[in-house]
């Protein structure tokens, strides 16, 4: 079989008549940046996500650099984050100038360690002067939501911003103490990202930043215009990080598939860990597959599946055979980014954060997409199985 990591044609195809149709009426407008399409997709996307304020950018990087803007993040300010995160989490710290300070993740979901986090503000907090804390930046990975009440506590006891990277997230639930809250609405602000590989993913880049703080919304629709009150008209330094308008027209048919979508998602991940399981590799402990640590927790959205990401052994040669075997893999992500050059100002060295450091040697995503066919899975397990054997 032929079974590629991601299969965007196949998606397009059940929602071929839909997008063309809607990137016609874009084109016969000649309307393409902002306008009324990228407001009716904030408010869709704000109304499902529980958020008062959708504000439409330019990418999911772009949605952390003015978020963080917006709260007045800088020089001389510390930003406490997770080292095992895409580039851009810690990229937009950096860009802004402020400090990035790591902490480990949790060995079971890879989201932020909220006892790590803890440890390291403690550690912070007896330099207060030359490390001011401003906020705390944690991510949603592969699709789950982080420990957030911890988190929240933290912040709320040292006076920080809390701004979630929900890139991978868009609609999972965490079930905490003031109840089910999707990803993204916990913090001060929520960052989406619509890349195409996302599970809503546009036709080239695009983000939003969900927020409840109609003061913060309004600074981000003037920072998103390079500042700008009217036109030719700037009240502060901004940029140009607007969200296109066909890029909001072709998001708006998706969203209409998107709970569908996950649903599908959840069923091919509960496919490939029962698989697993009857298969001898999971109880051997050569391939363990991700724990939905909030399942059954009343959250019909505790996982979406953004990667099915196991912990195998001997990953290279294991990646290699599937290769051959036509099978697409990834790793996300092959090495922290406290061990990143670009970071070696920060100090960090081989064995600060060990929990990080063993999920870059071990995890690999597999193929999951709606359009994952159970032969398919059951291909994969079973080339998987017979390279262990």
């Amino acid at each position: 079989m032929n079974i590629p990591m991601l299969d965007l044609k196949a998606q397009y195809e059940t929602i071929k008549e839909e997008i063309n149709e809607k990137v016609l009426g874009v084109m016969a407008s000649q309307n393409f940046i902002l306008g009324a399409e990228v407001a009716a997709l904030e408010e869709e996307i704000a109304a499902s996500s529980g958020a008062r304020f959708g504000i439409g950018v330019s990418s999911g990087s772009d949605a952390l650099i003015i978020s963080l803007m917006a709260l007045g993040i800088g020089p001389g300010d510390t930003v406490v984050t997770t080292p095992f995160t895409f580039f851009a989490t810690a990229g937009a710290i950096a860009r802004l100038g402020a400090r990035t300070v790591f902490c480990d993740i949790d060995p079971v979901t890879y989201n932020i360690d909220p006892a790590s986090c803890e440890e390291v503000l403690n550690s912070l907090s007896k330099k207060r002067r030359r490390l001011r804390v401003k906020a705390i930046l944690p991510v949603h990975l592969y699709g789950q939501c982080a420990d957030m009440d911890p988190l929240l506590k933290l912040a709320g006891k040292g006076g920080y911003w809390i701004v979630e990277d929900a890139a991978q997230a868009i609609g999972s639930e965490y079930p905490g103490r003031n109840g089910l809250r999707r990803a993204g609405t916990m913090g001060i602000a929520g960052t989406l990202s619509f890349y195409p590989s996302k599970n809503l993913g546009g036709y080239g880049d695009g983000g939003m930043v969900l927020t409840d703080n109609a003061r913060l919304a309004d600074k981000l629709r003037m920072l998103r215009v390079h500042g700008g009150i009217a036109k030719y008209h700037y009240k502060i330094l901004g940029g140009n990080f607007r969200l296109d308008a066909l890029q909001a027209a072709i998001l708006r048919v998706k969203f209409r598939h998107l709970d569908d979508w996950q649903e599908k998602r959840r069923s091919r991940a509960d496919y490939y860990t029962r698989k697993f399981a009857e298969s001898g590799l999971e109880g051997s402990g050569l391939v363990k597959p991700p724990l939905a640590v909030y399942k059954g927790c009343g959250a019909r959205h505790y996982h979406t599946y953004h990667q099915y990401v196991v912990r195998v052994k001997n990953r290279g040669r294991l990646q290699a055979c599937l290769k051959t075997k036509g099978i697409g893999t990834s790793v996300f992500y092959p090495l922290s980014l406290h061990q990143q050059k670009c970071f070696a100002d920060l100090g960090y060295k081989k064995g600060d954060f060990p929990v990080s450091e063993r999920a870059a040697r071990e995890v690999l995503a597999l193929p999951i997409y709606p359009e994952l066919t159970p032969e398919q899975q059951d291909y994969i397990v079973e080339t998987i199985r017979e390279f262990y054997a």
